[in-house]
């Protein structure tokens, strides 16, 4: 069956439509509020004999009461992570309360509802010599190396998000100043400054390496590939899974690895967490304050490594 056309679809869209209109909210998290919407859609409607199910006749997620609700979050709780699941709780609250503010439906029935308990989730970041060690992988003698190395740099001097990175447009580098103007999530604008390290991998990519790869070609994007238009997240992902294995790092990384590191090197060296959390884009402080505990944790370590009373011997 088309998703688009079973019982619910155009509401969702619908929905989406509007979270683009009202927030801003970038395609990805539109996608994700999609995928969570149908797969609750999709139980709703092959759900009906369950016992636990309690509107039998209803097949449209619009109808759902909270009884249901609770049912679909228990019925698929164990195939999922704490944190999914209170993704998908967040999802269904945005979407109720849209229907309540359109007049669709008079109550909420995710009120009731309680987010799964999770363990905190503390970020993994690399050391410092681990991301020179991915830092240097790239192969300098070509166009694309040079790309990717200019990439990396440019990634750990600012944090930005890999979004943010493959569709950089070329009007918000501002080589100059040596800042770099980035339009984050929720449409939200700021502006992250890069140092003389990252500026100087940047030029030589610019100066040497684009031309190369775009040819006769136009293009508005700073990172381009050979189709003449920007990376995708998923392309840079591999490549720095590439790039951690020709480096000889045994840790899984990721693009999001070398925003930890940005925040949590900055923390190490005596960064202001205020300072920190404008540079990621945070909108609340609680989410930066998470790095805090990466780095007393790392703070620890080189006292019990290197301090003569530490071990206690």
């Amino acid at each position: 069956m088309n998703e688009s056309a079973a019982p619910g679809g155009d509401l969702i869209e619908t929905f989406c439509q509007a979270l683009w209109l009202e927030d801003g909210l970038s395609p990805n998290t539109q996608q994700a509020y999609r995928r969570d919407l149908r797969h609750l859609q999709r139980w709703a409607t092959t759900a009906q004999e369950s016992p636990a199910f309690m509107a039998a006749t209803a097949k449209s997620i619009d109808a759902l009461a909270p009884a249901d609700l609770l049912a679909y979050l228990a019925q698929t709780y164990a195939a999922q992570r704490p944190s999914t699941m209170n993704r998908r709780l967040s999802c269904l609250r945005r979407f109720y309360a849209w229907l309540v503010r359109q007049g669709m439906r008079p109550d909420d029935p995710t009120r009731s509802l309680q987010a799964a308990r999770q363990p905190a989730r503390f970020p993994k970041a690399p050391a410092e010599g681990q991301v020179e060690a991915l830092l240097s992988a790239p192969d300098l003698a070509t166009p694309y190396g040079l790309r990717d190395r200019a990439m990396l740099e440019l990634l750990y001097a600012t944090g930005l998000r890999v979004t943010e990175l493959v569709g950089l447009p070329m009007q918000s580098l501002g080589l100059s100043e040596g800042v770099v103007r980035v339009v984050g999530k929720g449409n939200k604008e700021r502006l992250v400054p890069y140092g003389a390290e990252a500026a100087d991998w940047l030029g030589r990519y610019l100066g040497q390496s684009r031309p190369i790869i775009l040819g006769p070609r136009l293009s508005d994007a700073v990172f381009v590939t050979d189709r003449g238009g920007p990376m995708t997240r998923q392309y840079f992902w591999m490549l720095i899974k590439r790039y951690a294995a020709r480096a000889g790092l045994s840790l899984t990384l990721s693009p999001h690895g070398l925003r930890h590191a940005f925040a949590t090197h900055l923390l190490d060296h005596g960064a202001d967490l205020r300072a920190v959390q404008m540079l990621l884009g945070h909108a609340d402080i609680s989410t930066t304050q998470i790095y805090t505990h990466v780095a007393q944790a790392r703070l620890k370590e080189l006292v019990q490594r290197h301090h003569p009373r530490a071990s206690g011997a």
